[in-house]
């Protein structure tokens, strides 16, 4: 008599060993299909990791170079000199430019704000100028150098030429696109009846953005602020037209004055570029959680 427990299935039910061997391969696959995306993963940041830094690692090895050294197209110094850094400060007041550098962001800063969030405000909560988006986008494409006399004699008229002030507020004018842009999606997430309330509590449009919405938009305002301030920091041509003394001049046009007409000294030009570099590379270290926190909250 043959017991319940050891009766086998028919036999066209019964799994061949051909199967039980592609289910324990397929198995296999599905265990080692993680590990492959992580090592994939890992090699592709490796790979933008290694794009980043090359260009820096380039810069630095170069300032440590001299001109013959750099011509030969060795990566790596052959006989490391800081000649290089002592010239580039006795050459020129880079601490100096560096001010103006970060004066002129600050004050462009402020005025990108001053002016895009409420634009922002008027467009996504009270339905003002729909069209005002696409028409701060149109102006925003065109390329600066369309703009540049017009803004020099502008300027000149207006007596802010050779200032930190104009410099700031062109800036501050040419980034409202970007500052608009960036802080649309972030006024989109703000619920419509918070303003309804506000409104029907008697507060008016100014209240109601001041004590509503800007504690709710503190991350977009930050993220915004950061990314107007990097772009102003890194602007050349406005900077090369409109200030053009030399007390006057940021950072990046001092950079470009260490190439000559017939020789550029590449090491000191390395070695300037280093520290005109370091002061964004800085605010973006200390404020990256609130760049990253604030772009991926907008999205």
């Amino acid at each position: 008599m043959t017991h319940a427990s050891t009766a086998q299935p028919p036999a066209h039910l019964r799994p061949s060993a051909t199967q039980a061997l592609g289910k324990a391969h397929a198995g296999q696959r599905i265990h080692a299909r993680p590990w492959l995306r992580g090592a994939a993963l890992r090699l592709a940041l490796a790979a933008v990791l290694v794009f980043c830094l090359l260009p820096i690692a380039f810069l630095v090895a170069t300032s440590f170079k001299t001109r013959d050294e750099v011509l030969s197209g060795h990566f790596l110094p052959l006989a490391p000199m800081l000649a290089n850094w002592s010239k580039v400060f006795e050459i020129a007041p880079l601490h100096w430019h560096l001010f103006n550098s970060l004066a002129v962001a600050l004050i462009s800063v402020a005025v990108t704000l001053l002016i895009a969030v409420p634009a922002v405000y008027a467009v996504v909560k009270l339905r003002r100028g729909p069209a005002l988006a696409g028409v701060l986008l149109s102006s925003y494409v065109a390329p600066p150098v369309v703009a540049l006399l017009p803004l020099f004699f502008m300027m000149r008229y207006a007596g802010l030429n050779n200032s930190l002030l104009g410099l700031g507020l062109v800036d501050g004018l040419m980034n409202v696109p970007v500052a608009f842009w960036l802080l649309r999606s972030f006024f989109k997430q703000i619920p419509l009846a918070l303003d309804e309330a506000a409104w029907l509590d008697g507060a008016g449009y100014w209240r109601t953005l001041w004590r509503v919405n800007l504690p709710l938009l503190w991350p977009g305002l930050v993220a915004t602020a950061l990314i107007c301030l990097i772009l102003t920091y890194n602007e050349f041509l406005l900077a090369s037209v409109l200030n053009n003394r030399s007390d006057m001049r940021t950072i990046t046009v001092a950079i470009s004055l260490f190439q000559g007409e017939r020789v550029v000294n590449f090491g000191q030009m390395a070695a300037a570029s280093l520290v005109g570099i370091a002061p964004v590379y800085l605010v973006a270290l200390a404020f990256q959680k609130h760049l990253i926190g604030g772009l991926s909250a907008g999205r």
